[in-house]
């Protein structure tokens, strides 16, 4: 058997990293890649080595953007009293597509999974409690999934031991879950309007 190049190798086993990528399909685009332009390779590099270069994580919500704070924590007209925790950045993408919601963010990069080995501290998840001074509701906007029903779960049991050791959280907060306008096991990113305006406007009392 023929060997491939080194320099085709190794852009293989990057491709085979990403998260839905087989052998066969990192295989296709490095060939794929090798048919363009050099000029085009070189801009679509660059476009890689920016992603890290010219974003940041907003320091107050973890949302990925250009400056800090972010273009939503940084806006006067958000109802500062109503905080949404959603897994990815995403999600904020998604639920603001459904204009339905006006008020702040918060980002967790991950869902709890165990079998991954990701747990709470792996999330941006021990910071919440700050963000909860003065606020009116909460609303859990994790994805309905084993590992978002887990995460959600484990929300409520930290505020509740949070709110016992004294930490400064409106004794009236309302915690909410997201309502079943998304079917049980699908993603809150691929989520049309409607199903996210369904889903937040019957959320429910956890």
């Amino acid at each position: 058997m023929i060997k491939l190049p080194r320099a085709v190798r190794q852009l293989i086993d990057s491709f085979e990293r990403l998260p839905g990528l087989g052998p066969k399909s990192a295989q296709r685009l490095v060939f794929y890649l090798l048919h363009h332009p050099e000029a085009q390779l070189q801009e679509f590099a660059g476009r890689l080595v920016a992603l890290k270069r010219d974003t940041v994580l907003c320091k107050q919500c973890h949302n990925v953007s250009e400056h800090d704070p972010c273009q939503i924590c940084g806006d006067a007209s958000r109802d500062k009293l109503l905080l949404c925790v959603v897994e990815q950045p995403l999600d904020v993408q998604a639920i603001e597509g459904a204009e339905v919601f006006e008020g702040l963010y918060h980002v967790l990069h991950g869902s709890i999974s165990p079998l991954n080995n990701i747990g709470p501290d792996q999330l941006y998840l021990h910071d919440l409690v700050e963000r909860l001074d003065g606020a009116n509701e909460l609303i859990i906007a994790t994805n309905p999934t084993m590992e978002g029903e887990a995460t959600a779960l484990y929300i409520v049991e930290y505020l509740a031991q949070a709110k016992q050791r004294g930490k400064n959280i409106n004794q009236g907060l309302k915690i909410t879950r997201i309502g079943h306008g998304l079917p049980v096991g699908a993603d809150i990113e691929y989520a049309d309007g409607v199903t996210l305006r369904r889903a937040l406007e019957g959320r429910r009392a956890v």
